[in-house]
């Protein structure tokens, strides 16, 4: 997503599932962590990513990396605290997003079929699913941090995964780099020994 279309998604959304997109487009949680919060496991400056919620059971995380202090910006913070505020059940072992019973944490599927997918799809986002907010966040704290290593550590990924899987470099970027290339050219260059390719 742009930055555009991510202020446009977090518009369209109610208080909890803004909140929970939040959680995967700005500290690049995956859905199943998110959702396996306990109240315990949100901190002053982190959550604490020790669990997930798989196939409807608590579970370990994907990998061994996955298991992770994941960073939350200022204005996450803020708004956790308000859901905290709304939120009739925030003990420190009931769950941050807990279903109707209180006793299990909400379904993805649901949660996502029928809460998120619906406002989305009536602002022209529908093709946005946790997979593009996942994607999101690492392409654009690629382009805000020239450190691929924070980048993985924050989502919980190798290197190698997340430059080669998650990352997309933005047009932009690739612009600005076809220009430096360019300018470091000799500017006599295009005119001398011009290659001619065949029709």
């Amino acid at each position: 997503m742009t930055l555009w279309q991510i202020n446009t998604c977090f518009r369209a959304l109610k208080q909890r599932e803004r909140l929970i997109v939040k959680f995967a487009v700005l500290a690049g949680l995956r859905p199943g962590e998110i959702l396996g919060l306990p109240w315990r496991h949100l901190l002053a400056t982190h959550a604490d990513i020790r669990q997930r919620v798989y196939r409807g059971r608590i579970d370990t995380p994907k990998t061994r990396c996955s298991i992770r202090s994941a960073a939350l910006p200022t204005g996450l913070l803020a708004d956790i605290e308000d859901w905290r505020t709304t939120s009739g059940t925030n003990g420190a072992e009931h769950w941050v997003f807990p279903s109707s019973t209180g006793k299990t944490p909400l379904s993805r599927d649901n949660i996502s079929r029928r809460h998120i997918s619906p406002p989305l799809k009536a602002v022209g986002l529908g093709w946005v699913d946790f997979h593009v907010m996942r994607r999101t966040h690492a392409t654009l704290m690629n382009e805000i941090h020239d450190d691929p290593k924070l980048v993985a550590d924050q989502l919980g990924h190798t290197l190698d995964v997340n430059q080669n899987v998650y990352t997309r470099v933005s047009i932009m970027k690739r612009k600005l780099a076809v220009d430096a290339l360019e300018a470091a050219v000799p500017s006599g260059a295009s005119s001398i020994g011009a290659v001619r390719f065949p029709h």
